[in-house]
């Protein structure tokens, strides 16, 4: 199965900690839009499975008007194989979510909405510049349930200043007043090049504690997981059966295309990028020349990703699969790596899978970095 992404550069305001690429100015939009739809034709022949998934993300894409988001779905399934019953969530602010958005979404193919929540406290919501105030985080929420959406992910942000372990704790116990079947967290964390990067080097703000972002994190895991949540990624946690298919598919190496500025695409054997300039897309599109630099992945480079992306999940690292497509050397190499990590209890080997413990979650990205072939 493959999954298709769309990158709607357009936001209200800047997020002060967001380094995603996106423009406060929507005056090319119409122009963007279209060049999205030839960067479909350009792209026909990139995906060779039926597609599963289809996600917009940005960028802010429930700026967008129902109907142009529907063109968009529909100009997809011209040129490739959208299954029945494919996932087509978007992500969407809750200043967005008013009733007649909601009710003109309802018309559409979207049929799983992930709202950018991020705190339910008003002071943290103006600390972090978001377009939403702690009403509308609310009320976008109720609004979707009240119109019968069951395929719900909610976003928080933890291990920031204002947020004390009082706050944090209402906020996850919020989304589970709510019932959300998906809550995905994130820790804050400080990007180059963007605004809070900046005011912690000016001494404005001072930097993030990890600590207390570890402190959270654990509050978090202990949380949901009681309350018979799976934690399935990293920073997902889902009711069974409510897994978001279109990021599994990134973690378990799904072929996905990117489409837009600064989007992504991926086939297996090669990673493609396009050029983060929404004049310089629009441009190249328009003139018939797809908008983006490829790069041909090694043995190495595709056994490195598998090892960070699939530690991450329940599904664990698979050593039978290592061995089958990278060869029983390599298996045997990772095999030697996994030894101290599973000594000192922060990996779990059942079987022939590698998984990281409650511990070895606190630790995924180094231990990922540690296990890598090189």
């Amino acid at each position: 199965m493959a999954g298709i992404y769309f990158h709607i550069p357009f936001c209200k305001q800047a997020c002060y900690y967001c380094d995603f690429h996106f423009s406060t100015s929507s005056r090319h939009r119409s122009q963007m839009l279209q060049a999205m739809h030839h960067e479909l034709a350009l792209q026909a022949n990139y995906l060779s499975q039926p597609v599963e998934t289809i996600y917009f993300g940005g960028g802010t894409p429930s700026l967008l008007a129902a109907d142009d988001l529907q063109r968009l779905v529909d100009s997809a399934a011209s040129h490739f194989d959208i299954l029945p019953g494919a996932e087509i969530t978007i992500e969407a602010n809750p200043d967005d979510l008013d009733d007649a958005k909601v009710r003109a979404l309802r018309g559409t193919a979207v049929n799983r909405f992930s709202i950018g929540i991020q705190s339910f406290f008003e002071e943290d919501l103006r600390w972090m510049n978001r377009a939403h105030d702690a009403a509308e985080a609310h009320g976008a929420i109720q609004r979707v349930l009240d119109a019968g959406y069951v395929a719900i992910t909610a976003d928080l942000i933890y291990g920031y200043p204002l947020l004390s372990d009082d706050k944090w704790q209402y906020n996850v116990n919020r989304l589970l007043d709510f019932a959300i079947p998906h809550v995905s967290a994130y820790s804050m964390t400080v990007e180059p090049q963007t605004a809070l990067a900046a005011f912690v080097r000016k001494g404005i703000q001072a930097p993030m504690d990890e600590t207390q972002s570890a402190a959270q994190f654990e509050y978090l895991m202990d949380t949901l997981i009681a309350k018979g949540y799976v934690h399935y990624e990293i920073s997902n946690f889902a009711k069974p059966g409510c897994y978001a298919r279109h990021n599994s598919g990134y973690w378990k190496g799904t072929p996905y295309l990117g489409i837009g500025p600064s989007a992504h695409s991926f086939d297996g054997d090669t990673r493609q990028w396009n050029v983060r300039n929404n004049a310089r897309y629009i441009a190249k599109v328009t003139a018939g020349v797809l908008p983006c630099e490829k790069e041909v992945l090694s043995e190495q480079d595709r056994l490195n990703e598998y090892i960070m992306t699939a530690l991450r999940t329940i599904w664990g690292v698979d050593l039978d699969h290592v061995a089958k497509q990278f060869g029983h050397a390599h298996c045997q190499m990772l095999r030697s790596a996994l030894q101290p990590f599973l000594l000192s209890g922060d990996l779990f080997l059942s079987g022939k899978i590698a998984t990281l413990t409650r511990r070895g979650k606190l630790f995924a990205d180094h231990i990922a970095a540690e296990l890598f072939v090189s």
